[in-house]
């Protein structure tokens, strides 16, 4: 389960977004839909994250932020047996929404299809 208590606390003032990206980067990759959303490799890896805020808007219940999440990939079984990277990584991006519950901070993230 996903909990942004930060982002939420944040709700409304100037900080929102650094707050928010922070709390997102801070999650778990196996709990973000990134492995759905790879485009040019086949597993993701585990790594960094850089997210950027596209669109923030709000209903009476849950504050929902649209992302970008540029993230890293590999492609199994692609490099040459000789060559000394043995893990080639690929660039990813995909956009998640985020839907923060605005009593509890319980979140929920989507992908978003193009």
């Amino acid at each position: 389960m996903i909990k942004l208590p930060d982002a939420l606390k944040a709700w409304k003032t100037p900080e929102f977004e650094d707050v928010l990206k922070a709390g997102i980067q801070a999650i778990h990759l196996e709990l973000l839909p990134l492995q759905q959303g790879l485009s040019q490799s086949s597993y993701v890896t585990e790594g960094d994250i850089s997210v950027v805020i596209l669109k923030v808007t709000e209903t009476d219940e849950v504050i929902r932020a649209k992302t970008g999440i540029f993230y890293a990939g590999i492609i199994a079984g692609s490099c040459c047996a000789d060559d000394p990277t043995t893990i080639c990584e690929e660039t990813e991006y995909c956009e998640v929404l985020f839907e923060i519950d605005k009593i509890t901070a319980e979140t929920t993230a989507s992908l978003l299809k193009d």
